[in-house]
């Protein structure tokens, strides 16, 4: 993990890139969602992407996670989108089970790819653009 406090402080309340939700108990965070829009070309509308979801491992199973994704789903359907997606490691049984247990189900025909910071500027800088 590279990202420290003065990175995410930026990113979430100066330029608002993503947007965060936490869960409390005694006026203590117990943890947190981190999710930011994104556009369906299909649907024809934006979606809500769950990037994080995190609960303190001493407070896990005690529905925290749940309340927090139905509190995004409330915003998405607050703010008319589409649908709401997360990726999740394919061996995370907890999660998978709570994700089941709220109606969400696994996109088998879909992988993700992704070009990480190297690779991106190595394909950024690799070849002229063709002229559009």
């Amino acid at each position: 993990m590279v990202a420290d406090e003065a990175t995410v402080y930026h990113s979430l309340f100066v330029e608002r890139s993503a947007e965060v939700v936490f869960a409390e108990e005694d006026g203590a965070v117990v943890g947190f969602a981190l999710f930011f829009h994104n556009f369906s070309t299909f649907v024809g509308r934006k979606g809500l992407y769950l990037e994080d979801l995190f609960i303190l491992p001493e407070k896990r199973g005690r529905g925290y996670g749940k309340a927090l994704l139905k509190h995004l789903a409330k915003i998405a359907v607050e703010r008319n989108c589409g649908r709401m997606e997360w990726i999740c490691l394919d061996w995370n049984e907890p999660a998978l089970k709570v994700y089941r247990s709220i109606g969400a189900v696994p996109m088998d025909e879909w992988t993700v790819q992704r070009l990480d910071e190297g690779a991106l500027k190595r394909f950024a800088g690799s070849f002229d653009e063709p002229k559009l």
